[in-house]
């Protein structure tokens, strides 16, 4: 089945399920309510006017309590169903190109200094973040934005190309994935979590705890001989301040090891999950199984040591219930706890760290996966060991719907060391400079790229298309833009050839300067061994592609006028364009030029 086959089937099977359960919730919700009635009436009959007896009262109580019961699991049931639907829905959205401002932005790990984050769109609404994103942590949130930030190394990328080609066809492993949180932010604070696995024992050691436990003991000795044999109060209340005392001895420190525990561990259950549904799925390419064995090799597996931690703060949460105070306070509830806790903690804190990353990377590369089963016409690019190369075939954006996307051909590597891009406004040199620049990332991420065939060799990115000034810093355009050439020429000294992205290079000057150091640049990337585009309505920019030993090529894309309207092919061809369209924008209008 094709990928739209597959999500429009779940989608109708999963809503007609959800439509099923609303039903039976809805008549379940009317039983209640007529058997609530009908035990108010027999209380009245029992209780108020004394003509039934009041034994009459248990069947509808007891129907009643069998109802709750029933509703919860109809309910619980529905809600799955619907979060199934959703699964395939969202699916659905994207592959319409409705999935825009529907998901995670990822405006958090925005860095206004990036060298390419902002010119490429990696984050924020519509953005190849929110594409890509459907993991459920935020350490899987926070992986994603790294490697679309980092460029991995050859080998790196080829290995998540493996697993990613592994993954493709698993739709079922993603909508388990999906269904683990009620939504993204509600996942695991991995780093807060971590630190605390990671942190010293603020409690004293084993001897501690077993005076705790025999202190109990002798408590609730104390007040089983009160009350079965007649004993007296006396040994009951010296164990009870013998236990007292040592609770308030340990009590700054119990407190302290409770509330360290309780905002990382929050939300155990999406972590338990995860680790259960990766630990029960076979693996086959070297890093899955790699990844899968690093949550092996122990007497219990990971999602059940994650469960026991759950379990231990459910029991702690316990001691709030105002029917079990009493018994908590007997139990020495708190103290025993927070040992039970630290102990948990020695055993498996220094391990949360690994468990988590390995989690974490393997939701990434299902997301990944899932991009690549959505996009069965884009390719896997062959990723180079060495060199300065992007060959491109069939490139188009990643962030145009399918049916508006032009596909273009563009080659850098021995032949070619840049491209001086010329064009009118509007023809699509922007946005053929965000094309490779996205490609790139998406290849080093290990994910397919939208063309018929890339070879692509390791590759730092730096771009300057989207610069603007800052009143706050007092920054201007030619000095925002200035700093960022600066900072791509300094990834030259970096241990990857560099891919330059320069859009309208230094257009904030005169032409005269700009011509002076739009060229002295270029030139000294070009010595640098970087490779890459420059766009340019300054022909004069584009001899630089005389002098042979630069290896430098003219490009441009152009328009024509039909109807009295501009229209733009959106194709890249070789060669200098030989017209401009400025002076028809503005008429187009309303000036008067």
């Amino acid at each position: 089945m094709t990928p739209r086959a597959t999500y429009e089937a779940g989608a109708s099977e999963h809503e007609e399920s959800a439509a099923r359960w609303k039903r039976s919730e809805r008549r379940l919700s009317h039983a209640r309510l007529i058997v609530f009635v009908l035990g108010l009436v027999v209380g009245w009959l029992a209780f108020g006017s004394h003509q039934i007896v009041s034994g009459w009262m248990l069947p509808p109580a007891l129907a009643f309590l069998v109802l709750i019961v029933m509703h919860e699991r109809v309910i619980r049931r529905m809600k799955l169903a619907e979060r199934n639907a959703d699964f395939f829905r969202s699916g659905l959205a994207r592959l319409d190109g409705n999935w825009r401002g529907q998901g995670e932005s990822g405006d958090n790990y925005f860095d206004p200094g990036h060298p390419y984050a902002n010119d490429l769109d990696i984050f924020g609404s519509g953005s190849l973040f929110e594409l890509l994103c459907t993991v459920r942590t935020s350490a899987g949130e926070g992986l994603l934005a790294q490697w679309l930030l980092e460029p991995a190394a050859s080998e790196v990328a080829k290995r998540r190309q493996e697993a990613v080609r592994e993954l493709v066809p698993r739709v079922e492993l993603r909508r388990d994935l999906s269904l683990l949180g009620e939504e993204i932010g509600s996942g695991v604070t991995s780093q807060r979590l971590v630190d605390w696995g990671e942190a010293p024992s603020s409690l004293p050691g084993t001897v501690w705890r077993w005076i705790g436990g025999v202190l109990t003991l002798l408590t609730l000795g104390g007040l089983g001989a009160w009350i079965l044999s007649g004993a007296g109060a006396l040994p009951f209340l010296l164990a009870l301040g013998l236990q007292s005392a040592f609770a308030l001895a340990l009590r700054p420190r119990v407190t302290a090891a409770l509330a360290a525990a309780e905002a990382p561990s929050q939300n155990l259950s999406v972590l338990a999950g995860l680790l259960a549904r990766i630990e029960n799925e076979s693996m086959e390419s070297e890093h899955l199984k790699e990844l899968s064995a690093s949550l092996g090799g122990q007497k219990m597996p990971p999602s059940k040591r994650i469960a026991q931690l759950r379990g231990l703060m459910e029991l702690i949460d316990a001691r709030r219930n105002q029917f079990f105070a009493p018994f908590a306070g007997l139990l020495l509830w708190g103290t025993q706890m927070a040992f039970a806790l630290e102990r948990w903690r020695a055993s498996c804190g220094p391990t949360l760290g690994p468990w988590i990353e390995t989690a974490a990377e393997i939701e990434v590369l299902c997301a990944l996966s899932g991009y690549a089963y959505e996009n069965p016409e884009s390719v896997f690019p062959e990723i180079l060991d060495s060199g300065a190369t992007f060959e491109g075939e069939g490139l188009g954006h990643p962030l145009i719907d399918d049916a508006d996307c032009i596909r273009n051909d563009l080659a850098l590597g021995q032949g070619c060391q840049a491209l001086v891009m010329s064009g009118s406004n509007m023809s699509g040199k922007s946005t053929m400079l965000r094309t490779v620049g996205c490609s790139a990332v998406l290849a080093f991420t290990g994910a397919p790229v939208r063309a018929t065939a890339l070879r692509i060799s390791p590759l730092q990115i730096g771009a300057s298309i989207r610069i603007s000034d800052s009143l706050k810093e007092g920054t201007s355009h030619f000095l925002a833009e200035i700093k960022r050439l600066r900072q791509i020429v300094d990834l030259t000294d970096g241990g990857s050839p560099v891919l330059f992205l320069l859009d309208e290079v230094l257009h904030g000057t005169n032409s005269h300067d700009r011509q002076i150091g739009a060229d002295a640049v270029l030139r000294g990337l070009l010595a640098r061994g970087a490779t890459g585009i420059v766009t340019t309505h300054d022909l004069a920019l584009a001899r630089i592609a005389d002098h042979e030993e630069l290896r430098v090529i003219n490009v441009h894309f152009q328009d024509s006028i039909e109807n009295g309207q501009m229209v733009f092919d959106y194709a890249l061809r070789e060669g200098v364009v030989t017209r401009s369209n400025a002076i028809e924008l503005m008429r187009s209008i309303g000036l008067d030029v």
